[in-house]
C-alpha cells in the first residue's frame, strides 16, 4: 500500500515543483484560500497563540498578521515540495547565505550544533552544508511512509546532509566525539517536551512553557560550538540566511546559559515579522501547569 500511494502521489508532487515561479505561487495562493477560508486549518490555534503572546496587539493587527502567516505557511510547504527538482545553483539564488565564514572558522577547531527555530523556510537550512567542509547531520521526524522517507532523504543528500531522528542524535554526536570526527548538526530547538519530560521552563513570548535543552547539554558535556541559524524572508521564495554564535567553548558557559539565548534570539526573529512563525504549532499548550 505504501508504495502504491508513493506512485500515485510522487508524479504530482514532482509536476508542482517543477511549477514556473508564477504559476508556483499561484498556486500556493489557491492552496492558502482552501486551507485558510474553506477548511480553516487550525484556525482557532493559530488565533488562539496570537492573542496569547500578543495581547496588546489590536484585533486588526492580529488577524492582519493571522493572514499573512497562512500564506507564508502554504508558500513554505510547497517550497518543501519545490526541494525533488531544485538544483543546487538555484538553491543559492533562492536562499543566500550571509556570513558562511563564521562557520568555517569555527570548524577549524570543533563540531558546530546549529539551533533554530520553526522559522522562515527551515526545510532549505540544509543547503548551507554545500558551504562547509564538515560532514552536516540534521535531526527529523521520520516519516512512516518509508518511500517517502527515503525520497527527503534523497533530497537532503543534494545538500551534503545527512538525517538523523531525535532518538539517534545523542549516540551520532558522542561517536562522532570520540572518533575525533568534527561536524555540523542542524537542530529545530522550538518545539514542545512533554510535560512529563521536561527538566527546563522558561518564559517564551511572554508565558511560560517547558523548554528542549538537548542542544544544550550536548555542547556543555562535549565543549561543542553552538550557533544560532536567522533567516529572514527577502519576498516570496528567496531568503537570506545569517549566523549568530552563541558560544564557541559549550564547557564555559553557565547552566542554561544557551538555552536561554537561543529563546532570546527566537523571540527577537519572531517579533521583527511574526508571520513568518509557525503559528500552527500549539507550543504553549503546557501554560500553566510549570511545577511550584
Amino acid at each position: 500500500m505504501q508504495l502504491l500511494i508513493f506512485i500515485i502521489v510522487y508524479p504530482l508532487l514532482w509536476m508542482i515543483s517543477v511549477l514556473p515561479h508564477r504559476l508556483f505561487y499561484a498556486f500556493s495562493d489557491f492552496v492558502c484560500f482552501f486551507t485558510y477560508r474553506l477548511i480553516g486549518y487550525r484556525k482557532k490555534v493559530v488565533r488562539g497563540n496570537l492573542e496569547l503572546v500578543f495581547p496588546n496587539k489590536p484585533q486588526q493587527e492580529i488577524n492582519r498578521i493571522e493572514k499573512e502567516f497562512y500564506t507564508h505557511m502554504c508558500d513554505m510547504f510547497l517550497e518543501m515540495i519545490k526541494s525533488i527538482s531544485l538544483s543546487k545553483d538555484a538553491v543559492r539564488r533562492k536562499y543566500q547565505v550571509a556570513n558562511i565564514d563564521v562557520l568555517r572558522e569555527i570548524e577549524k577547531e570543533k563540531s558546530i550544533l546549529i539551533v533554530c527555530s520553526h522559522y522562515a523556510n527551515w526545510e532549505w537550512n540544509v543547503s548551507m552544508n554545500n558551504y562547509v567542509q564538515s560532514k552536516g547531520y540534521a535531526v527529523y521526524q521520520k516519516i512512516s511512509n518509508s518511500y517517502f522517507d527515503d525520497l527527503v532523504k534523497k533530497i537532503r543528500a543534494k545538500w551534503n546532509t545527512v538525517l538523523i531522528t531525535q532518538q539517534e542524535t545523542v549516540k551520532t554526536v558522542i561517536r562522532n566525539h570520540q572518533n575525533n570526527t568534527r561536524a555540523i548538526y542542524g537542530m529545530v530547538s522550538d518545539q514542545s517536551p512533554q510535560v512529563h519530560r521536561a527538566q527546563y521552563w522558561k518564559e517564551f513570548m511572554g508565558v511560560k512553557v517547558p523548554v528542549f535543552n538537548g542542544a544544550e547539554t550536548l555542547a556543555r558535556k562535549l565543549d561543542i560550538a553552538v550557533v544560532f541559524l536567522k533567516v529572514s524572508k527577502i519576498k516570496r521564495g528567496h531568503y537570506k540566511a545569517e549566523f549568530i554564535p552563541i558560544t564557541r567553548n559549550g564547557k564555559s558557559t553557565e547552566k542554561n546559559e544557551i538555552t536561554n539565548r537561543f529563546l532570546e534570539l527566537t523571540e527577537q526573529q519572531i517579533n521583527e515579522r511574526p508571520e513568518h512563525y509557525l503559528w500552527t504549532h500549539r507550543r504553549w499548550k503546557h501554560q500553566g501547569k510549570a511545577p511550584a
